[in-house]
């Protein structure tokens, strides 16, 4: 196995693109597919990978074909491959949040090889989270070579149930989302207390760097290092009294559940 197409041209499918270049995958081996020149040809020129306006001339020859359009096109394009190629010698990897297995294989026209995967934004920086589950019929070699191409960009974490995609999804897929927005608010009240707005995002996003690292750094969980930074009677112990007097640890459940029920709501429309 060492063909594989890109359906769509997008940020997610450029992330991983440049991670299986960066691991010495042959540009001769990969081939995008988008119906707008633009985003193809600017992969084209930046990796030396083959391009096309055709999603069967891009899929045709690949082994492996990544479903990077948004889930409202994967019904189409997958039945548009399966009109005119033998799908069931590929394996189908899908970055679509919101479309189920079962709806990606009826596409396809029945049981057919296919990957759900659900990577996150940090992907785009090798920094990415993909958690994955593969139909039975996926083979090892199927298999082992989706990892390979996943953990291109990341880490990748194989599920035993498709539900468990929710909750991927809760945890990592929106998880940026949570830390940007907490990062937001800390810049914006530093811009309060007069830093102007470059100094306050620059002290804002190495604080995060920082605490982020340390967690990657330390065999400790997570807990424990913040009861090291908080003194007893000390300002930090101060603001997190705020925080969890305001219910932070409950709003946080509340908003992580409703990511898992709007992801349910999806894969039923």
């Amino acid at each position: 196995m060492n063909k594989v197409a890109f359906i769509g041209a997008g940020n997610m499918n450029r992330a991983i693109i440049l991670g299986l270049i960066n691991n010495g995958v042959s540009a001769n081996d990969i081939t995008v597919s988008n119906p707008s020149p633009e985003k193809r040809e600017a992969l084209a020129k930046d990796y030396g990978i083959k391009q096309t306006a055709n999603n069967i001339d891009a899929a045709k020859d690949a082994d492996v074909i990544v479903l990077g359009v948004k889930p409202h096109l994967i019904e189409s394009v997958c039945k548009e491959l399966a009109s005119a190629l033998p799908v069931n010698e590929k394996c189908f990897i899908s970055v679509a949040a919101g479309t189920t297995m079962a709806q990606i294989q009826a596409a396809l026209g029945g049981n057919k090889s296919v990957i759900r995967s659900m990577p996150n934004t940090p992907s785009q920086l090798g920094l990415g989270v993909s958690g994955a589950f593969a139909s039975p019929q996926v083979t090892p070699a199927q298999k082992a070579y989706a990892d390979t191409l996943m953990k291109a960009t990341g880490i990748v974490k194989w599920l035993d149930e498709e539900s468990e995609i929710d909750h991927i999804i809760a945890v990592s897929g929106s998880g940026p989302a949570y830390f940007f927005l907490f990062m937001e608010s800390m810049a914006a009240e530093a811009v309060k207390l007069g830093f102007s707005e470059q100094e306050a995002r620059q002290l804002v996003q190495q604080t995060a760097l920082g605490a982020a690292n340390m967690v990657v750094e330390n065999d400790i969980s997570i807990a424990k290092l913040r009861e090291n930074v908080t003194s007893k009677g000390g300002t930090t112990q101060a603001a997190l009294k705020a925080f969890t007097d305001g219910g932070l640890p409950e709003l946080v459940s509340t908003a992580m559940q409703a990511a898992i029920a709007r992801a349910k709501e999806m894969a039923n429309k």
